[in-house]
């Protein structure tokens, strides 16, 4: 141990740029570099807890929320304890390709100092393209379960070599259906690994797989009972679907935020609500199912490098956005699901940072705003808007009240009602008239 300190001490004598905190958590020089020039100067919990004993080779069970830098906490030790002269050595799943390719460039920023090589599989693109990726022999892969079964069972994906397995966003693999492949890959690793598994939730099903294929596993916890992140500002605004777009431009005209995602529940309301901003002369781009996975890759490329400032995205094309500059979260549509609220809300306020979150309710959706207040245990604040007032309903088509002076057939005999006709029943006989469109 006191050698330890010693090597630490000449270290940061010799580079006193590079960040101690990690130092003294048992990360290199050569990702030392890589962090300090990505401005990395304290670890995160998370990160805090988990690089010790990952690096000393233990399994570990890690909650943490999204948001709270994870992908370093496993990745470091991991790129760390890679042999760089052999081939594949380490496999990350996740459960979307957006993910994917996030975790695959946070990697690849980590060591940048190095000659380790960090390749994405994933669904959506040329089996091809992803199998010359592959002939550069890569050190750690990421992929999505389907695609990495897939190549396990080409024969092109060679585990005889790992050392190393991490499950990232256990919660959300499972929920999506991922079960079996998962049990599948697992189960085909037969040689001696270091497994971590990494969590928003731990669920049953969770531990139960940990049981089964982790060896005495660390357990670790760094989620707070508060289910929000404190930085973020939470209000709600009253409005109507036909007043919804007219206050999103007064909210991003007021607020002008840096980098904004906005949140609909249907793919249907993505595609009207970008059409609409773009011809407001508002820099937006769209993400959703319909989108070709080439087409999603450049609308993220674009939301990266700050090309477009605000994202109208669907909640299961946002998985795996991790952007830590998002200043904003305007939820167009609350969603059904109070879980969804949280996770829409956690891409803002990361690491640090404080973050605003916007919800637009209508007069018939307290319900759903109860719920989430009750999931969240905090009351979020209504909120008002200058300039912004409900416009009026439109006009009920007019009702036509019987003249009062109308006979009764009662008492007047002459006046003859007219019957409608009894109303025939559909069956093999009869057949609905289509209306013409005209």
């Amino acid at each position: 141990m006191a050698e330890q300190h010693v090597r630490r001490y000449l270290l940061m004598q010799k580079h006193p740029d590079l960040p101690e905190a990690f130092a003294e958590l048992g990360i290199e020089v050569h990702f030392l570099k890589g962090l300090a020039k990505l401005n990395f100067v304290q670890p995160s919990d998370i990160q805090r807890v988990m690089i010790p004993p990952a690096l000393a080779g233990r399994d570990i069970l890690g909650q943490a929320r999204t948001g709270t830098g994870k992908t370093a906490a496993f990745g470091l030790p991991i790129l760390q304890n890679i042999d760089p002269s052999a081939r594949l050595q380490a496999i990350c799943l996740v459960p979307t390709r957006e993910l994917a390719v996030q975790v695959t460039a946070e990697l690849s920023r980590l060591s940048q100092c190095t000659d380790l090589h960090i390749v994405a599989i994933y669904g959506g693109q040329k089996v091809a393209t992803q199998l010359h990726q592959l002939g550069r022999k890569p050190h750690f892969v990421v992929g999505t379960p389907g695609r990495v079964l897939d190549f396990i069972q080409r024969g092109v994906l060679q585990l005889g070599l790992l050392k190393f397995v991490v499950l990232d966003e256990v919660d959300r693999m499972l929920d999506i259906g991922f079960r079996d492949d998962i049990r599948n890959i697992l189960s085909r690793i037969r040689v001696e690994h270091q497994t971590i598994f990494v969590s928003a939730t731990i669920e049953d099903e969770i531990r139960r797989l940990a049981k089964r294929y982790m060896n005495d596993p660390a357990e670790l916890n760094v989620s707070r009972d508060h289910m929000t992140v404190d930085a973020v500002d939470q209000s709600y605004i009253t409005a109507e679907p036909r007043d919804k777009y007219r206050l999103l431009r007064l909210v991003l005209k007021q607020e002008d935020p840096p980098i904004c995602i906005v949140f609909c529940n249907t793919k249907a309301v993505a595609r009207k609500i970008t059409k609409k901003l773009h011809a407001d002369n508002i820099n937006a781009m769209e993400i959703h199912g319909d989108l070709a996975q080439r087409q999603r890759d450049r609308v993220m490329a674009s939301f990266r490098s700050h090309k477009i400032n605000v994202l109208v995205a669907t909640d299961l094309a946002a998985r795996g956005i991790d952007v830590s500059e998002i200043s904003h979260i305007i939820n167009y549509d609350i969603p059904q699901d109070p879980e969804v609220y949280v996770h829409r809300i956690g891409r803002t306020a990361r690491m640090g940072a404080r973050g605003v979150a916007i919800t637009f309710v209508g007069n018939d959706q307290g319900k759903e705003l109860t719920n989430v207040e009750m999931l969240i245990n905090e009351q979020i604040r209504h909120r008002e808007v200058n300039g912004f007032r409900p416009s009026q309903p439109p006009p009920s088509a007019p009702t036509h009240d019987a003249p009062s002076s109308a006979p009764s057939s009662a008492t007047d005999t002459s006046v003859k009602t007219k019957t409608s006709p009894p109303r025939q029943t559909l069956g093999s006989k009869f057949k609905t008239r289509r209306r013409r469109r005209l």
